[in-house]
């Protein structure tokens, strides 16, 4: 299959590159500055310009494209970069997708568990409603932005991603050379649940999603039993056979972090229902089997 990727040198986007090559796809990769190969194509998001050429022939759009969340302190300006990556970027190539001739068979939209907001104690599948606050609302946004491109009748998921589990970057990227040193900790209480989700899994989660023509709305890519940040903690510490004492107290992390340790500290319980319901089968389903799989 031809399939474009946007966000393709992201931690989650080069994964899947890698591993739809692997299996001899034909990957056309979209990026922002002067295509330098015949397997990437222009876009302009935040100017609504798509390359129509790169689109021609895939059976599939994965886009992944994002600023990331946790990258700087929130500033206004920050939080704008964040809302209008996501939501112009998706707008723009929603657009694009439905003025083709031939339009791909589907589209993986990115999205996030950050749609539930804090959730506490409660667990929450694919039909809970958006939460309240910043990330909930650019969740919303977000997915809107695709109305297009569903409009067109392509099929059209969203890909709820939890925290992913890797060593290359993103959340968990910070948090082993920490642990390594034995300075890791839990934050704040340690009582908040984190849906995690090892990168193999977000990978294969994708191409399940590609490949199920059942599988369309909101699809929560998350491991199938959230944990306590706590119980995290203690399973990194056993991992990597380094003590865990230092716990990272909430009143640093929202002077460190701003507004964005709100979300550090929230709490998600999200279930991957229509995943499970789907047939996939988690290779890394437990902390430990994640944590190690990352290594």
């Amino acid at each position: 299959m031809r399939i474009a990727v946007t966000g393709s040198t992201g931690l989650i986007g080069s994964a899947l590159v890698r591993s739809l090559r692997a299996d001899g796809h034909e990957v056309v990769r979209f990026v922002r500055r002067e295509p330098v190969g015949a397997d990437q194509a222009r876009w302009d998001p935040a100017r609504g310009f798509v390359d129509p050429a790169g689109l021609a022939g895939c059976g599939a759009v994965v886009h992944l494209a994002g600023a990331g969340v946790g990258d700087h302190r929130w500033t206004a300006a920050y939080k704008r970069e964040i809302r209008d990556s996501r939501v112009l970027g998706t707008a723009a190539l929603a657009r694009a997708l439905a003025a083709l001739d031939e339009p791909p068979a589907v589209l993986v939209s990115g999205s996030a568990v950050g749609y539930y907001g804090d959730t506490g104690d409660r667990a929450v599948d694919e039909d809970a409603p958006a939460g309240s606050g910043f990330l909930p609302s650019v969740c919303v946004e977000w997915e809107a932005a695709a109305a297009p491109a569903q409009q067109a009748g392509i099929r059209t998921a969203f890909a709820r991603t939890g925290l992913v589990v890797a060593r290359e970057g993103g959340a968990w990227g910070r948090m082993f050379p920490l642990f390594r040193a034995g300075v890791g900790g839990r934050l704040g209480n340690g009582r908040q649940y984190w849906s995690y989700i090892s990168l193999r899994d977000e990978v294969a989660a994708l191409r399940h999603i590609i490949d199920t023509p059942g599988l369309s709305g909101p699809v929560n890519l998350t491991a199938p039993e959230p944990l306590t940040n706590r119980q995290v903690t203690a399973a990194m510490s056993r991992v990597l056979r380094r003590p865990a004492l230092l716990p990272v107290p909430a009143v640093a992390l929202r002077v460190y972090l701003g507004q964005f340790s709100d979300d550090v500290l929230g709490s998600q319980r999200a279930l991957p229902a229509r995943l499970l319901a789907s047939g996939f089968a988690f290779r890394d389903p437990g902390i430990e089997q994640a944590i190690r799989a990352a290594l």
